[in-house]
């Protein structure tokens, strides 16, 4: 049970990020690589510092704070959000193939004797701080103010400005939110295999969006909808083990099939 639920923290963690941005109307875009960039910032700190917890540390700062200075930079220029965050998107996966290639001299795998981690600790401390994270953002989000802000940052910025609160304030945070949460989601993906494989996130975040969307805004039902995907998904990967003859494709494809079929059922 804690093997499905691990397996659903990256997700989760995303999606949880990504419903701040919804949220404040500035979708973040650039979710899928910045899993990828934690991911390889967690191995390189960890690696040259020797320290597991450090690595998650700064990578999780690292990542945050490269998207709230963009965030920034985009709310104070007047950008155009959409177009931004696909080209921090490709930014961030860019990123990671240079500092990969200078640092390490390859673009490819990464693995070493001081990046070994044990299966179990690694799942335990993600159902751990996913329940955390999830349970901060759902009270956060419903019984503060500041969380009421944020819902209505996007559709009705208005209302804040007449209260005196600047809406720019929390889009830029919401960016900061994602990142955050990609960042942790990384790092999660990262200790599971015990490497640092290239596209590492292998279109999480997009998943996270679309389970935004999925779940209409609502968390609960985001957490529902990403639980039901993910354990889909894992038995697909045991169906590849089980039954050797059915085409990969097929199966690849069971979890986005249930999707779409929970989708048409819940209109």
């Amino acid at each position: 049970m804690i093997e499905v639920l691990a397996f659903s923290c990256p997700l989760l963690l995303a999606a949880a990020g990504a419903l701040f941005s919804e949220y404040a109307g500035c979708l973040a875009l650039f979710l899928d690589s910045a899993i990828t960039l934690s991911g390889f910032l967690t191995y390189t700190f960890t690696v040259f510092t020797g320290s597991v917890i450090l690595g998650i540390i700064l990578s999780c700062i690292t990542v945050t704070a490269l998207s709230l200075l963009f965030a920034f930079i985009v709310e104070k220029t007047n950008a155009e959000r959409f177009i931004a965050a696909i080209a921090i998107n490709l930014l961030y996966g860019a990123l990671v193939s240079l500092l990969s290639s200078l640092i390490f001299k390859t673009r490819g795998v990464l693995t070493s004797s001081s990046f070994v981690f044990k299966t179990l600790p690694v799942n335990i401390f993600s159902v751990c701080i996913t329940v955390c994270v999830i349970t901060a953002a759902i009270l956060f989000l419903t019984k503060t103010q500041k969380g009421i802000y944020f819902r209505i940052t996007g559709t009705d910025p208005q209302v804040l400005l007449v209260r005196g609160v600047n809406p720019a304030l929390y889009r830029i945070l919401s960016w900061g939110i994602a990142a955050a949460a990609a960042g942790i989601a990384g790092s999660i993906m990262t200790l599971r295999i015990s490497s640092f494989v290239p596209n590492l996130a292998s279109g999480k975040g997009w998943l996270a969006l679309a389970a935004v969307f999925m779940g209409r805004k609502k968390l609960w039902k985001i957490v529902i909808f990403v639980i039901v995907f993910c354990v889909v998904e894992y038995a697909a990967l045991l169906m590849q083990n089980y039954f050797p003859a059915l085409p990969s494709s097929v199966i690849l494809a069971l979890p986005y099939i249930v999707s779409l079929l929970i989708v048409m059922i819940s209109k």
